[in-house]
């Protein structure tokens, strides 16, 4: 043990020491990271605070299967030692692999890494945690399966990670969540449960139906375990999208700010009409520059940039102040229509500019954007992080929007207004999925800018009280902040927040598994909460 290591709270450095000998018994030394060099990776990467040992973890372990998982649980519910899960711990902006409750055993499950079955007829995979959105595009194209996978922004991440984050995507399955079916979940007391159709025994991993129908018989659980710490899911059913005939990726660029309401409110009659069917992007200008080059290329002052900057920014790159993509998949003839009537229903937008590609099926376009639209994961995503120049780093604030020009209007002038006020840019859109839109801002700002961390910090509970105040609420948040954003769910003196607390103590009453995940915290570990 390190002299300076984090032990978990009310636990001796020799009483530790045992605890991981018994870990170490079970996965063996080489899996079990104790300090210094090996904990770095289960760091916060993007701190948004000068201290990133406020959630500093004691120790990690890297079990290889179901029966280590359970050990190690038997092993933790006996010690009274809190375990924080990750799939492979790349939810960067929110977190990295950091646990919430610092001093907390970090399960790492980036080992169990198979893909497990794939059925092409019936469009499913069943995957393990440990694999990536890359894994699974390698393992298909590799068998060459006509599937396609519904990547998220950054594709080094875990299928199952990403999905249990309610994360999304930019294909017509790109709400990962609503594509997910059936589980395989370890309770704190090690007990298995599969869910849904899972529940027969039917001899197999994939059994008859369990990716295919996910309520089964009697109560549904899958939701149950999506941003919570009710148990550790080692297995996963999802959905995936037959390879279309042909497809389109398309562009509109908007001149104007207010051009945002409008976008919103025909987007919105596209998607419920079913004419475009996956998850479009309302991109800002300056999250689509910061994808070509720095902020410096434009404006090196202080503070956000002016609006003379931006404008001239626009002009340069020859991008509006919206940038809208979006895709249409299907038969050639079905896709030229529908282009007909995207076009037609922004039309009366003055000085709208608007560009499409059309791709035969398996032909693959160039753009890393245009990439995710086609089932390509890629890494452009990362370009973001050169913005400000230096060892770039951000923090996200996410908060839902009805998909309607006024309330979108509302949020983008709340946000850009406050972020201002904090020194920071408007780098941010909103992903559109018919009646609502996730509405994504980035606080970007330099790691190693001790200052300009901790005022990411801030900004970020400043734009929570902000949005409550408002009427919207988050649907994701950094480790920083969990607590205050459960609390901003406070109907009927957070009748939610005691029902979930509920659910804690008799699923997990001895709190191990990822206390304060989500502001939820176990009996064991209530007096833990804060809003940090």
């Amino acid at each position: 043990m390190n002299a300076d290591a984090v032990l978990p709270p009310g636990m001796s450095a020799a009483r530790f020491s045992r605890v991981l000998a018994a870990f170490e018994s079970i996965v063996g030394a080489p899996n079990v990271r104790r300090g210094g060099a090996a904990l770095v990776p289960y760091f916060d990467p993007f701190a948004p605070l000068a201290d990133a040992r406020a959630f500093a973890p004691s120790a990690a372990l890297l079990p290889a299967d179901i029966d280590e998982i359970r050990a190690i649980l038997r092993v933790a519910n006996a010690a009274r030692v809190p375990l924080w899960t990750v799939s492979t711990g790349r939810n960067f902006a929110y977190g990295g692999a950091a646990p919430r409750l610092a001093g907390s055993v970090v399960l790492d499950l980036q080992r169990l890494n198979r893909v497990l079955d794939v059925d092409e007829r019936l469009a499913w995979a069943l995957v393990e945690p440990g694999v990536s959105y890359f894994d699974l595009y390698g393992y298909l194209r590799e068998r060459g399966l006509k599937l396609w996978v519904d990547p998220p922004a950054a594709g080094w991440g875990s299928v199952i990670g990403n999905t249990l984050e309610r994360g999304f995507g930019y294909t017509a399955y790109g709400d990962h969540a609503a594509a997910q079916c059936g589980m395989e979940v370890v309770l704190a007391n090690g007990d298995v449960v599969r869910t849904g159709m899972g529940g027969l025994d039917a001899g197999t991993d994939a059994g008859s139906s369990w990716p295919l129908y996910k309520p089964g018989y009697g109560p549904s659980f899958d939701a149950l375990f999506t941003q919570s710490n009710y148990g550790i899911v080692t297995k996963m059913g999802l959905w995936l999208m037959p390879a279309p005939a042909a497809f389109l990726i398309g562009e509109i660029q908007f001149a104007r700010e207010d051009d945002l309401g409008v976008i919103v409110d025909t987007l919105r009659t596209l998607q419920l009409q079913g004419t475009i069917v996956q998850h479009a992007v309302i991109e800002g200008a300056i999250r689509r520059a910061a994808s070509i080059g720095p902020r410096e290329r434009w404006y090196a002052g202080d503070g956000p940039m002016p609006e003379t900057a931006i404008a001239a920014m626009q002009r340069d790159l020859g991008i509006g102040r919206w940038n809208l993509h979006y895709a249409l998949y299907g038969e050639p003839e079905v896709i030229e229509a529908q282009q007909r009537i995207v076009e037609r229903a922004f039309a009366p937008v003055a000085d709208a500019r608007v560009m499409s590609k059309r791709y035969a099926g398996g032909e693959e376009p160039q753009g890393g954007a245009d990439r995710n639209m086609a089932g390509i994961p890629t890494m452009s995503a990362f370009r973001m992080l050169d913005w400000r120049g230096g060892e770039g780093a951000h923090v996200d604030f996410s908060p839902l929007c009805p998909a309607d020009g006024r309330d979108a209007l509302r949020q983008y002038s709340l946000v850009k207004t406050r972020a201002a006020e904090y020194g920071f840019d408007y780098y941010g859109g909103f992903t559109a999925a018919g009646r609502y839109l996730h509405h994504v801002f980035a606080a970007i700002f330099v790691r190693t800018d001790a200052r300009q961390a901790t005022r990411a910090g801030d900004l970020l509970r400043a734009l929570m009280s902000d949005a409550r105040a408002a009427g919207y609420g988050v649907y994701r948040s950094h480790l920083l902040y969990m607590d205050y954003a459960a609390a901003q769910y406070s109907f009927n003196d957070g009748a939610l927040l005691r029902l979930a607390q509920t659910v804690k103590d008799a699923l997990d009453p001895q709190g191990v598994l990822a206390p304060g995940k989500q502001g939820v915290w176990p009996a064991a570990w209530r007096e833990m909460r804060g809003y940090t």
